[in-house]
């Protein structure tokens, strides 16, 4: 939730449908960075 909330504390837009795709977009965003600072691990052998 912290990392959530470092994207921005406060929802911008004014309607439901608007505020239910920023939100969309800000859980995109940070699956995204966690998925790049996620170490790819290879089976070696």
């Amino acid at each position: 939730m912290n990392c959530f909330k470092r994207l921005g504390e406060k929802v911008m837009a004014r309607t439901f449908e608007r505020q239910v795709a920023e939100l969309n977009i800000r859980a995109s965003i940070l699956n995204r960075f966690t998925e790049l600072g996620t170490p790819q691990t290879v089976a070696v052998a």
